[in-house]
């Protein structure tokens, strides 16, 4: 006979995020997991994700290193190595190193469909469901929540956790119940993804192109981070070493909040990217010069939210946080979000009964760290365009500034915040019961 599961969790959104919580949750048998993905298929846009060591040690505790391991740029060593190598180089010829950023690990980077790819095969059979876009959500204190989807399918669910990125039909969801909850309209606007004035563009080389003469280009050994005033250039290896990844960002900081005005994500000329970055120092020319369909966006974000949590709904990753990409954090905090919440939801303290202090404790180990990060993240971009109102270009400053960014890294860890967190819940259970 099939036993009732203890918790029935409806994830909505097949990216990084919900991909990582389905194959962390799909490990606890009382658990049932469902995922629902508005695509025909598991997809992904952008070409490169980069992870650091406290993301890997994730990785280690689900049991799906060795898996990533073989898809990552190189195999993952515990050695100190480069995260990034800063320089200046917004003038003709020869550029030249302000910081080097190095740590354990360095960034572990990955094509990001080979990314994806890594979770989708630990994923069980039956639990992922297709062209399934969600319309809206009924919810309820006691009882289930109802899902609609637009095909005009629906579902239950004891939980909903949204995992459906910056423009997330969740959050809206969420914030418009909130808002009705205190009367304050406001509170429907806090998750409206506003653009930063950035524009990116994004491309991939073959490695061979790098290669002449017997001279290799400075990127396939380092991740390079290639700075001017409002402008600078991200490159990196991923696929085993076969491709390089490029992201070039070219900001106008008067313009953030402002409509972007067109699709968030467009083809464009190699022409107009190669106009925007001329004068730059011959490697990032070259560099440039490799990439034959470049790609143009528009930089959206959120502001930080009040909570990830109201009622039976939960957010994680973009959906919670959706932030610029000047820390490669993006990822990384979206899976800490998606396990700190499966240690939650697998302990077996948690039921439909006492959900609420569950996500209240995932709300108050998770929200404040990747809030920071958000921000950080923001505010390093402004670093590495000499944009920043203390340091400016004054090199001594600001590299250890920009360096001290990363101090999240170091704060804690995951299997730290998953502990804290189940305690959190377990007592407030226990202190409920025996009142």
């Amino acid at each position: 006979m099939a036993t009732i599961p203890r918790l029935r969790v409806a994830i909505c959104g097949g990216g990084i995020s919900g991909l990582a919580l389905a194959v962390a949750l799909s490990r606890s048998p009382d658990v049932q997991v469902q995922l629902y993905e508005s695509a025909g298929r598991f997809t992904e846009i952008g070409a490169g994700v980069m992870i650091w060591f406290r993301t890997w040690r994730i990785l280690e505790l689900m049991g799906v290193a060795e898996d990533f391991a073989k898809v990552a740029h190189a195999t993952p060593s515990s050695a100190p190595g480069c995260g990034f190598d800063y320089r200046r180089s917004d003038s003709p010829g020869e550029g030249f190193r302000f910081q080097l950023f190095e740590l354990p690990y360095g960034c572990i980077r990955f094509h990001r469909a080979h990314f994806l790819d890594a979770f989708i095969a630990h994923l069980p059979p039956g639990i992922s469901h297709f062209g399934k876009r969600l319309s809206s959500y009924v919810t309820s204190p006691s009882g289930p929540t109802i899902l609609y989807f637009a095909d005009g399918s629906s579902a239950e669910c004891d939980l909903l956790v949204g995992c459906d990125g910056v423009k997330s039909s969740v959050r809206a969801g969420m914030l418009q119940a909130l808002a009705e909850e205190t009367g304050d309209e406001s509170v429907k606007t806090l998750g409206e993804p506003f653009w930063s004035g950035t524009v990116a563009y994004r491309g991939l080389i073959p490695v061979e192109k790098l290669v002449r003469d017997g001279r290799e280009h400075r990127t396939i050994a380092s991740a390079m981070m290639y700075c001017g005033k409002n402008k600078h250039v991200v490159s990196y290896g991923i696929s085993r070493g076969t491709v390089v990844n490029v992201i070039t960002m070219a900001s106008s900081p008067q313009k953030e909040g402002e409509s972007y005005g067109e699709p968030w994500v467009t083809d464009c000329s190699r022409e107009e990217l190669l106009d925007c970055y001329a004068g730059w120092e011959d490697e990032v020319v070259e560099l440039l010069s490799y990439i034959e369909r470049p790609t143009k966006w528009g930089l959206h974000s959120i502001k930080p939210l009040p909570t990830y949590v109201h009622g039976r709904v939960v957010l994680v990753g973009d959906a919670a946080h959706a932030m610029l990409p000047h820390q490669g954090a993006g990822a990384g905090q979206a899976i800490e979000d998606a396990y700190v919440l499966a240690c939650l939801l697998s302990d077996p303290f948690a039921t439909p009964n006492n959900l609420h202090h569950a996500l209240s404790a995932y709300d108050a180990i998770r929200r404040p760290n990747a809030n920071h990060v958000l921000v950080g993240s923001r505010c390093s971009g402004k670093l590495y365009e000499f944009d920043d109102e203390v340091y400016g270009d004054r090199y001594e400053e600001l590299g250890p500034a920009i360096v001290k960014m990363w101090d999240w890294l170091w704060a804690g860890g995951p299997e730290e915040d998953a502990k804290e967190a189940v305690e959190k819940m377990k007592k407030r259970i226990v202190e409920e019961g025996s009142q």
